[in-house]
């Protein structure tokens, strides 16, 4: 049964070319223009993949995300011709699995497709993780540290569950890039530090001892302090 996509774009010729691109590739592909429609299409088609246009009449692609994300998991591909790193934070922020800059290569953009529905098809089903007293239910996500629950983005809980997948263990920031990201925010991009400074907040609100630590010229571990 060939996937389905979603593709909520506000530019006739971009939606035009995209629906065309996806039913080559032997996709189903629905087409809505605006952030209402996509919510009431995503809710009646319950798509494989979401390709979101950031900027949309109605509500705009941020917010769209978030509404989905409450209730799904399903990868959102963002569109935008917005390139700055404060965008891609936000929008990756709001639940976003990749970010795409217009204009884009269709033949890139199909790869990242077929990466994501890879990605989704061979995911095993996921038990609830533990590391000292952090407790991560994944098929819930949800996280708690002892008693006290801890509210995480999309982008905080997926590198705080590659982290628990892989305890004691260094992480580099190319590993990082490629488990959480995707592709590169170039080599002067401060993404990862400004993510792990977000975990290190939420989880030693109360101060509870570091977890998360920086092994200098290496990456970062998660261990026992």
């Amino acid at each position: 049964m060939p996937a389905k996509i979603l593709i909520i774009e506000d530019d006739p010729s971009i939606g035009k070319l995209l629906r065309r691109a996806l039913l080559l590739e032997r996709y189903e592909a629905t087409l809505v223009a605006d952030g209402f429609e996509g919510l009431r299409a995503f809710a009646e088609e319950e798509p494989d993949l979401i390709i979101l246009d950031l900027m949309l009449p109605g509500i705009d692609g941020i917010e769209v995300c978030k509404r989905i994300r409450e209730e799904s998991n399903v990868p959102i591909i963002m569109l935008t011709a917005r390139d700055m790193v404060e965008d891609r934070v936000e929008g990756l922020d709001s639940g976003a699995d990749d970010y795409v800059t217009k204009p884009f290569d269709i033949d890139e953009l199909l790869a990242r497709v077929r990466a994501h529905l890879r990605r989704v098809e061979a995911q095993p089903q996921k038990p609830v993780l533990q590391f000292a007293d952090l407790v991560m239910d994944t098929a819930a996500r949800s996280v708690r540290r002892g008693d006290r629950e801890i509210e995480l983005t999309a982008r905080e809980f997926d590198l705080l569950e590659l982290f628990m997948r892989h305890p004691n263990q260094v992480l580099t920031r190319s590993q990082i890039y490629d488990e959480i990201w995707d592709y590169d925010f170039g080599g002067s991009s401060n993404i990862i530090e400004v993510y792990i400074r977000y975990l290190r907040t939420k989880l030693e609100k109360e101060g509870e001892p570091r977890l998360i630590y920086t092994k200098r010229g290496a990456g970062y571990i998660l261990r026992e302090p």
